[in-house]
């Protein structure tokens, strides 16, 4: 709890200190600024704030939060200056992209059978999209799964879960985890790198990285400090992110499911023992409340950019995200077997179904 209180006396003002930024070196170059962002991005911040105990924050909180509020400001004004000053890539970073379009070139590669599936999985696990077909962009779009195609925490848990998988034979000794630890995050870090490393998948990886070093080290691992945590550090790697939606709709995501998402949880009781684990109605309430508190959060600014809101969004979070998952897994396993060049042709066939089943669910629903 102290922790908590602690990472959100530094992360909130250090944001409203990097939006403040963004404002002010926009109005000193004379360029038109929008910021719906800043209240967007900092209310639900500060609503976890608020929740905190006052005790447990320094005593001298309000001078504290100040100077990280101006060292938001400076971060923010002095990357508005340095803006236009390029920085070559270093060897890894030419290699983490040599490597992406290795990889988009090896899913063209795959013969599936149908025309899209190469398409999808390809945005799927890179992010690319554009030899996606138009209309099953539309049809992401129409039903309210567009965020199934911006790589984020989605995308990457799923791959971290297959590497947890594929290095747990390792053990789970103090020094097996550590080496599984070491192997898991430079795989991730190196995945966000292949893949541009949006603001959303670098999110994730933060997450990712302050969730698993705190478990390996014993700390607590709560919501609203993994959070701000991530939202602090990203922004002092990089402050004018902040103005990039991707960004201000992954946190506020995230924030939805601190805030509000245990609230909405404890609404249905949990059984004791198996009869609770097995429990179909419960695992279909905990996603539909998931789908809730994101959307409480993100809807507001979804609706101010592009004018529209998913009618429909808990319908397709809960028949596309576990297709999405199930599609995420077999392509995994299609294209590493490709490369191997051992890919027997019913994984083929079967990868190539469940893509066209999302499709085909997403269709339906856009349809309604």
């Amino acid at each position: 709890m102290k922790d908590s209180g602690v990472i959100a006396g530094v992360g909130i003002p250090f944001a409203a200190g990097v939006a403040a930024g963004v404002f002010l070196a926009a109005r000193l170059a004379s360029v038109p600024v929008q910021l719906p962002f800043l209240l967007a991005l900092i209310l639900p911040l500060a609503s976890i704030f608020t929740y905190r105990q006052a005790d447990s924050l320094h005593p001298r909180r309000g001078a504290f939060a100040m100077l990280f509020l101006l060292a938001g400001v400076f971060c923010s004004i002095n990357a508005s200056i340095s803006s236009g000053i390029h920085i070559p890539g270093g060897t890894l970073t030419r290699l983490a992209a040599s490597q992406g379009e290795r990889l988009r070139s090896l899913i063209d590669s795959i013969s599936f059978p149908s025309r899209t599936t190469a398409p999808l999985v390809k945005a799927l696990l890179t992010g690319d999209r554009g030899d996606l077909p138009k209309e099953v962009k539309e049809v992401f779009r129409a039903s309210g799964a567009s965020h199934i195609l911006a790589l984020s925490g989605l995308h990457l848990g799923i791959l971290y879960l297959i590497l947890s998988r594929l290095t747990s034979p390792l053990g789970n000794s103090p020094l097996a985890r550590m080496a599984r630890y070491a192997l898991n995050i430079c795989a991730a870090g190196f995945y966000t790198m292949m893949t541009g490393a949006a603001p959303s998948i670098v999110r994730a990886f933060l997450f990712i990285t302050i969730g698993e070093t705190a478990r390996l080290t014993g700390r607590s691992r709560g919501g609203s400090g993994t959070l701000l945590s991530a939202l602090t550090i990203q922004l002092a790697l990089k402050p004018d992110v902040i103005s990039s939606l991707g960004f201000q709709l992954s946190y506020l995501a995230i924030a939805g499911i601190v805030v509000i998402y245990p609230r909405l949880e404890k609404l249905y009781p949990k059984a004791d023992g198996l009869r609770g684990k097995m429990d179909p109605m419960r695992r279909i309430w905990e996603s539909a409340v998931l789908s809730i508190s994101c959307q409480a959060f993100t809807a507001p600014v979804v609706w101010y950019r592009f004018h529209t809101f998913p009618k429909y969004f808990i319908i397709t979070n809960l028949t596309a995200l576990p297709l999405t998952s199930a599609v995420m897994v077999l392509s995994v396993a299609t294209i590493a077997l490709s490369g191997l060049g051992i890919c027997p042709e019913p994984l083929l066939v079967l990868d190539d179904k469940a893509v066209q089943l999302l499709i085909r669910c997403l269709e339906i629903i856009s349809s309604l």
